[in-house]
């Protein structure tokens, strides 16, 4: 498997790990990245992707930021980590009532902290581990863009569901050496790992 920062991917390949239907195919990664005010029903699927293509300037190897992982199995592209500084996900630290909140008092708008917000497996290429390898190198893209702490939100129950388990399930994680920081629900953890 090779792993790889989303600017040295191919759109297409990106395309292709997001697929034409289904929930990844619906979102674009775009659920936590609308501006203050955008609802995501009122923005089209294509806006959508165009927006995830711009935040992963994929295709653009001199490109200095990027946000995301590509993993590569065979040459075929596989899966995708999203993975930035966490005030990039405005959905996320604008909300108050987001899981990954409740009982926690910290600076949402630190940009030291890096967030991983999805984890996925393309179809026909689940359980060859590429969830596992995308957390273990979102550890390293992190650490090497200057974090210090990234964190995620995985599901800990089995049966997620529909658009639920985004964020990867919770072993996945506490494989890649990320700890449980927080149980804000019965469904949802915040691992973190200090960088």
């Amino acid at each position: 498997m090779r792993i790889v920062p989303a600017h040295e991917a191919a759109c297409e390949d990106i395309a292709a790990v997001f697929g034409t239907r289904g929930a990844a195919a619906e979102c674009q990664c775009q659920r936590y990245r609308l501006a203050r005010g955008e609802a995501f029903g009122n923005t089209p699927v294509a806006e959508r992707a165009q927006r995830l293509r711009e935040q992963t300037a994929c295709g653009d190897a001199s490109a200095s930021t990027t946000s995301g992982l590509i993993a590569y199995l065979d040459d075929e592209p596989c899966g995708w980590c999203a993975v930035a500084p966490r005030p990039a996900y405005g959905g996320l630290v604008r909300n108050a009532n987001q899981t990954a909140w409740r009982g926690r008092s910290e600076d949402r708008d630190d940009a030291s902290v890096w967030a991983v917000t999805c984890l996925l497996t393309r179809v026909g290429m689940r359980g060859r581990g590429v969830a596992r390898a995308l957390a273990a190198a979102s550890v390293g893209f992190a650490r090497e863009r200057g974090a210090r702490r990234l964190e995620a939100y995985p599901i800990t129950v089995a049966q997620a569901t529909w658009g639920e388990e985004h964020p990867g399930p919770l072993q996945v994680y506490l494989d890649a050496g990320f700890t449980v920081v927080h149980r804000p629900s019965k469904r949802r953890a915040v691992v973190s790992i200090d960088l």
